[in-house]
């Protein structure tokens, strides 16, 4: 029987299925360019906020990944498939100098499953767990946290599945999710961020033509995403950087996909589109970094 990979091994109810990643044609790496620390009207950076899917919370402490986010010192921190409940967090994470306030969601009954944290540096004025959606608030997906100047949103996006099983639910999620961010939206401006499981445009994704019928990649999905931003939201990353390739923030544990950087753009800062005219300096992927088989994500914002 050939080796499983995690993602394989971890393909619970759809979630966690690795694209396909053919052995050929790998692609340029992604090389970062300096941080722009200012807004286009010259105003600087003051607001630092990071995203990173861990693909298991008490894993990815042991890569190291609670020593990178002290060295990063976001103001906010948003973390995806965490795996585990708020009891269960481990106690580097908990004790993550700097950010005091943590919140945490988890799949209901479905231990080892999803989970979301939201961890900040000042205490925000309010905090909700979903989209006041039964179908896919137990799945613990979305946290929501109120600061005076926006909303920070932390979501991990349902997977369509091996074989597309879940894509009705998934797009059932894209319109549900949609309503919820606009509401937000008409209060005050969101930075939505997490993994998003869709790779947008074909320049988000290393093979586009061998995916065109796998979870993340089809039609349905990308659809949803292009009307995400027609309601007024931006992807931040291909604001500033609309032709950067071999821009990729998830690589399948298989086939040596990430030394060769056959991965995809999966996470994402989409903000309302008056925070990024006024407020949006930069937008990091950090591919460099190790710790899960995605790589954390950093925007910079002046607020």
């Amino acid at each position: 029987m050939p080796k499983r990979g995690k993602k394989e091994e971890a393909a619970k109810d759809g979630e966690g299925v690795p694209p396909k990643v053919p052995k050929a044609s790998p692609a340029p790496q992604y090389e970062d360019p300096p941080l722009r620390e200012e807004t286009p009207g010259g105003r600087r950076w003051t607001l630092k906020v990071t995203s990173w899917n861990v693909d298991g919370l008490r894993a990815w402490v042991k890569k190291g990944g609670a020593q990178w986010v002290q060295e990063e010192a976001p103001d906010v921190l948003c973390l995806q498939e965490t795996k585990c409940a708020g009891p269960s967090v481990p106690p580097e994470v908990r004790g993550l100098p700097g950010l005091p306030h943590q919140f945490w969601a988890s799949a209901e009954g479905k231990p080892g499953y999803s989970g979301v944290g939201l961890l900040a540096k000042t205490e925000p004025l309010k905090v909700t767990y979903g989209i006041g959606a039964p179908e896919h608030d137990s799945e613990g997906r979305v946290i929501t946290a109120e600061f005076p100047s926006l909303f920070v949103v932390s979501a991990y996006v349902p997977n369509a599945g091996r074989g597309l099983v879940r894509l009705e639910p998934r797009l059932r999620w894209d319109s549900a999710f949609l309503e919820f961010l606009r509401g937000l939206d008409a209060q005050k401006p969101v930075l939505l961020c997490g993994d998003l499981n869709v790779a947008h445009q074909e320049i988000d994704l290393c093979h586009p033509g061998s995916n065109r019928a796998s979870a993340g990649f089809t039609p349905q999905e990308r659809e949803g995403f292009s009307r995400l931003l027609g309601a007024g939201f931006v992807d931040s990353f291909r604001r500033l950087y609309p032709e950067a390739r071999g821009a990729y923030t998830f690589w399948t544990y298989l086939g040596g996909a990430r030394a060769r950087n056959v991965g995809w753009r999966l996470d994402y800062f989409v903000l309302s589109r008056r925070l990024a005219d006024e407020a949006l300096c930069d937008s990091k992927i950090r591919s460099a970094v190790p710790g899960s088989d995605h790589c954390p994500i950093t925007a910079y914002l002046a607020m």
